[in-house]
């Protein structure tokens, strides 16, 4: 082989080679900017038109690939760098304007206008490479064309799940596994890719990123994020990227309480303010709810005998700040708290006083429900509660048939359960879910947080209290002074009130189904979606937007 065959083969493989590579870049890039809209928007509503849009950019990307090759002299390539850089900025810009440009709009604007155009050129340049490359014209115009575009979709589907799995595993885990340090590695990688002087116009970005700009987890912009949140009465505490979602700490200076968010919704929260003849002997938690929860404790047995607490046992799916464990724990009951997130656990435990006297399971809840069933001595439980709203909707697969029959099995004879359903009970999700649970617990009584709003606002905190007998129906016992524990907040809002006749959700919708299934949950993703838009326009009267925005 001629040493000019030797270089014109070795610039063909470079070609191939950064075709492969942006492909890759974009795949790793698109799960990432959704999960950085998410605090601004929600979890749901950064996804709703997210996948359409790169689906229709990469298709534009490809039909347009000649257009563009020749409207910029085949340099297009040079510019992808620079653009990468610039897209955690314009996104930070776009986010400081959410409430005027409203949800969903405003996560689908971002996207047109901050990463779109990103997928546009990256796809076109990629499948460009590829096709000078591989020199496929030799064998026609099909396959010149087809050939490229079929394993351009190959190698971007392998690359998102592949990245999704890395970031599933690894976001938080350092400063560039952080979601805007790792959209900054990402472009730091289409530099090294694609060397280009034009990578002088990312400069302001890049400077605003370090600078100014407070999603990026450094000290600077810690500095820059407490500014703007003191200008709203808030001051950070703790902050961390994790699995479900940006984990943060804040307190309120001027009210006197402290809260932890996941993405755009708040995972409960303490009244932090001393007062001086005021000592309840847990911190009195914001909601009501986490206070109603522990009423699970006042559920009568078939016998009315009293249970003896030091006697009993608590499980805790999903732990929030902790509010219902830490009571059940000062009240002597053992309890084992389910929670998937360690960043969440590490927050509760060190900024929200959780007793460290409990049995911790860092792990996702169906898979420890299916090991307690499957162990050779199961451990049952008095006392079940079931919280795990967070993201701004609920994980529908803790809500299923199978899942609520694990729970069932876990149950002691004359256990009881509360269950915390967080969303729209006016829509299909809350009846079916009702259903479901009223499936495999035979006695049940419904209440909601507080009365029905004037405005008919059905976005409520919906508990569900039942028990694992039919015997006898389900009552509460009359609380005593140390059901309280010296909190006044306790006595106002530990017995349940606002009782939900549970006939409303008996009736099944036209084409819905009677119980929810495993193999069904998806049916529910478009409630889902609708129940998130309610929920940030409730999250964006408790917080205020700047934040929200400056997360």
């Amino acid at each position: 082989m001629s040493s000019v065959e030797q270089i014109l083969q070795q610039a063909d493989w470079k070609r191939t080679g950064t075709g492969i590579t942006l492909l890759v870049l974009i795949a790793f890039s698109s799960p990432l900017f959704s999960l950085t809209l998410a605090p601004v928007y929600g979890t749901a509503p950064a996804h709703i038109f997210h996948g359409y849009g790169v689906g229709i950019a990469a298709g534009l990307g490809w039909f347009f690939k000649d257009h563009i090759h020749r409207l910029l002299n085949g340099r297009v390539v040079y510019l992808l760098p620079a653009l990468a850089f610039w897209v955690p900025t314009i996104q930070y810009l776009l986010s400081q304007q959410s409430l005027a440009l409203g949800n969903p709009i405003g996560p689908l604007l971002t996207d047109i206008l901050a990463f779109y155009p990103l997928v546009l050129l990256t796809v076109a340049c990629a499948i460009k490479l590829l096709q000078m490359g591989l020199h496929l014209t030799q064998h026609g115009d099909l396959v010149a064309e087809h050939v490229p575009l079929l394993s351009s979709y190959a190698i971007y589907a392998i690359g998102e799940n592949i990245g999704k799995l890395i970031m599933s595993r690894c976001l938080g885990s350092a400063f560039f596994f952080s979601r805007v340090g790792l959209q900054l590695f990402i472009a730091a990688l289409y530099s090294a890719a694609i060397p280009s002087k034009l990578l002088l116009l990312a400069l302001p970005s890049i400077f605003v990123s370090f600078t100014s700009n407070p999603h990026l987890q450094t000290g600077r912009a810690t500095t820059v994020l407490n500014s703007a949140l003191q200008d709203e009465g808030y001051a950070l505490v703790a902050r961390k990227d994790s699995l479900t979602g940006y984990i943060s700490v804040l307190d309120n200076l001027e009210d006197g309480f402290r809260v932890m968010r996941c993405d755009h919704s708040l995972l409960g929260g303490q009244w932090i303010k001393e007062h001086r003849t005021y000592k309840p002997t847990l911190k009195d938690p914001i909601y009501a709810v986490f206070t109603m929860l522990e009423a699970v404790r006042l559920v009568e047995t078939d016998h009315s005998e009293p249970r003896v607490d030091a006697n009993s046992k608590a499980l805790v799916i999903g732990l929030g700040v902790g509010t219902t464990p830490s009571a059940f724990i000062t009240h002597g009951i053992e309890t084992t708290i389910v929670e998937i997130d360690p960043v969440v656990y590490k927050f509760a435990t060190e900024y929200f006083n959780l007793p460290s006297n409990h049995i911790a399971a860092i792990e996702d809840a169906t898979a420890f429900v299916k090991r307690s069933q499957e162990s050779a001595n199961p451990v049952q439980y008095d006392y079940i509660v079931h919280d795990v709203f967070t993201g701004g909707a609920e994980p529908v697969e803790l809500f299923t048939l199978e899942f609520l029959q694990g729970l069932n099995a876990l149950l002691k004879p004359d256990g009881a359960i509360a269950i915390n359903y967080a969303g729209d009970i006016s829509l299909y999700p809350a009846a079916l879910t009702v259903r479901t649970i009223l499936a495999v617990f035979p006695s049940c009584r419904i209440f909601r947080e507080e009365v029905a709003a004037e405005d008919n606002v059905e976005f409520t905190n919906m508990v569900v209290f039942c028990k694992k007998s039919s015997a006898t129906p389900l009552r509460f016992r009359d609380p005593v002074p140390a059901d309280f524990l010296k909190s006044q907040f306790r006595e106002s809002y530990l017995v349940p009130k606002h009782e939900i006749d549970p006939a409303r959700f008996r009736a099944v919708e036209k084409g819905g189904r009677s119980v929810l299934v495993a193999k069904e949950a998806g049916l529910l993703d478009k409630y889902q979606d609708r129940g998130a838009l309610e929920h940030w326009q409730i999250m964006r009267h408790v917080i205020p937007d700047a934040v929200w925005e400056n997360w």
